[in-house]
């Protein structure tokens, strides 16, 4: 009965990841820091999709995206989009994308969270209410910087914990 537990197990582990993503972008910082923060749930989602995308795909990005939404204040579906948009090409490229080496895959990281952003920027605009700066882009960036420290985490904690 031991085979029947690992897969509940790991998706526990999945599950507390994207928390810990969530309490990570719910985390306040001071106004100069703001838009310098990384898209932690956006990374952790690439990661989960390009290690496991048979069980990390679009409803759990879906789900997350809508999360985002209604602890950002936003319009309710807006980061469902980005989320889904960013799950849909992770997924479409996992192969390739393992086979990368780090610093390239923290390339593709960064213009996938450039293609979110500019959804959001899209909709924001469609919306009225887009009022960015050039720091608006910067989370891809930060993001591209710490992914190869977040997926060498993640990798481990996956090893650790027989996800597959």
């Amino acid at each position: 009965m031991i085979g029947l537990d690992e897969p509940q197990e790991g998706n526990g582990i999945i599950a507390m990841s994207f928390i810990v993503a969530l309490m990570l972008t719910a985390l306040p910082l001071p106004d100069w820091a703001v838009n310098w923060r990384p898209a932690w749930v956006a990374i952790v989602l690439i990661y989960w999709c390009m290690a496991v995308p048979d069980r990390v795909g679009i409803f759990i990005a879906w789900f997350l995206g809508l999360l985002l939404d209604v602890q950002q204040g936003t319009v309710l579906g807006q980061n469902a989009l980005g989320m889904i948009l960013i799950a849909v090409l992770t997924i479409n490229s996992h192969q390739r994308m393992r086979a990368y080496p780090l610093l390239q895959q923290a390339v593709l990281v960064c213009f996938y969270l450039l293609f979110y952003e500019l959804i959001m920027l899209l909709v924001s605009g469609y919306l009225g209410t887009s009022t960015r700066n050039w720091t608006y882009w910067m989370p891809a960036i930060t993001s591209m910087l710490l992914w190869p420290w977040l997926f060498i985490i993640l990798r481990d904690v996956r090893r650790k914990y027989n996800i597959a």
